[in-house]
């Protein structure tokens, strides 16, 4: 097995993140590149990838944040003077490398980088039938207040939940 290497995300890593994102995903909850881009360019953002081989094989886009606010499919990254949570965007692990524990892998360091740094909880928008998968992380279903965060949430489509923990 080849060595596993985790940094930040960066452009050059974008056409390996577009095909594990297509793979995972489908069309339909593809987001482009120039999206991506737009994240990364954020000084909230603290996204990671994992390559093996020089092959980007999971990444985790992720970002500083505020409990409650949810990002929209296609929606930037916005920084938050008042941020207290890790907002966990997106993450997805190529299928050829599933069953490997690389998803873990990606958390983990990034729950301990968001506790140094404040932070007090973590979020996301669990979407394709993953809420089990989340909860089994510490993560617990959360109301939504106000008509513009469920709106957001609804760009997900059905079955979209948000999700939290405390770090």
């Amino acid at each position: 097995m080849s060595v596993v290497v985790i940094r930040p995300l960066a452009l050059s890593d974008l056409p390996g993140l577009l095909a594990v994102q297509l793979a995972c995903y489908g069309e339909g909850f593809v987001e482009s590149g120039e999206v991506f881009a737009r994240r990364l360019a954020s000084p909230a953002n603290c996204s990671l990838v994992l390559e093996q081989a020089g092959t980007v094989c999971a990444y985790l886009a992720a970002y500083r944040s505020v409990l409650g606010k949810v990002t929209p499919l296609h929606g930037d990254f916005d920084a938050s003077p008042a941020a207290d949570t890790l907002y966990l965007h997106d993450m997805a692990v190529s299928p050829a490398c599933a069953g490997q524990g690389l998803a873990r892998q990606l958390l983990q360091p990034l729950w301990a980088l968001a506790t140094e740094q404040g932070l007090r909880h973590s979020a996301l928008v669990s979407v394709q039938g993953t809420q089990a998968y989340w909860q089994r992380h510490g993560y617990v279903l959360q109301t939504l207040h106000g008509a513009q965060q469920r709106t957001r949430l609804a760009s997900y489509g059905d079955g979209a939940v948000y999700m939290a923990r405390s770090l």
